[in-house]
């Protein structure tokens, strides 16, 4: 079958057999009919592709009072927010490209914001990616207020699946975007501090810094 293929140009897209068939992520197949090939929404899969395997990702470190944060994304969408871990920041994936343009020039200045005092929202265009349930939960994440918490139940329930809240801390646990999609914001259903993939010092100053309420107890 190798031997069919032959070179194929924007111009020049038809075999033997049929035409050359484009499909999200370069996939090629031959038809019996003549594709309705858009350049343009080829090029935008193909970027998405490059996206998610590493490629054309910028990344910034950020000082905050959690430490040195590592930011990632492309030029459009913020992507990862990575705590350090044992005290030293997260090192970027292979072919990233250090870079404050786009996108991550405005998640490091809204996280500054942040953390200063002076924002409560975040409005920045975000693509984390996940199955469809752990999206519905990040989704439904950034609707709890600032300063306010609910319980991993509650979480599950506002999804329209009460009976799931394992399986909503573990999407809660694996949440790219930290602290921008606000997973520090449920804790327990007796008021203590449970799960955090920054661990529960990190969860506790960033609730301290939004509530300013009285300690809260952790489930050690």
């Amino acid at each position: 079958m190798r031997a069919a293929l032959r070179a194929v140009t924007a111009k020049d897209h038809r075999s033997e057999s049929g035409y050359l068939q484009f499909r999200a992520g370069g996939i090629m197949r031959y038809g019996n009919r003549a594709p309705d090939f858009d350049p343009a929404e080829f090029e935008q899969a193909r970027l998405a592709r490059d996206s998610r395997e590493g490629k054309f990702m910028n990344y910034l470190y950020l000082d905050s009072p959690l430490g040195r944060l590592l930011i990632a994304g492309d030029r459009d969408t913020l992507q990862r927010v990575e705590f350090p871990a044992d005290g030293k920041p997260r090192k970027p994936r292979a072919g990233w490209m250090e870079s404050s343009a786009g996108a991550l020039e405005q998640a490091a200045r809204q996280l500054r914001e942040y953390f200063s005092g002076s924002r409560k929202q975040f409005h920045l265009r975000l693509a984390p990616e996940g199955t469809a349930f752990q999206r519905a939960v990040w989704r439904e994440l950034q609707n709890i207020p600032y300063g306010e918490t609910i319980s991993y139940g509650e979480l599950a329930r506002r999804i329209g699946n009460a009976n799931a809240s394992r399986a909503v801390g573990a999407a809660n646990g694996a949440n790219p975007i930290p602290i921008v999609i606000p997973c520090h914001r449920v804790i327990g259903a007796n008021g203590k501090l449970i799960g955090f993939g920054g661990g529960l010092p990190l969860k506790e100053k960033l609730l301290a810094l939004e509530s300013r309420l009285l300690p809260v107890e952790r489930d050690e």
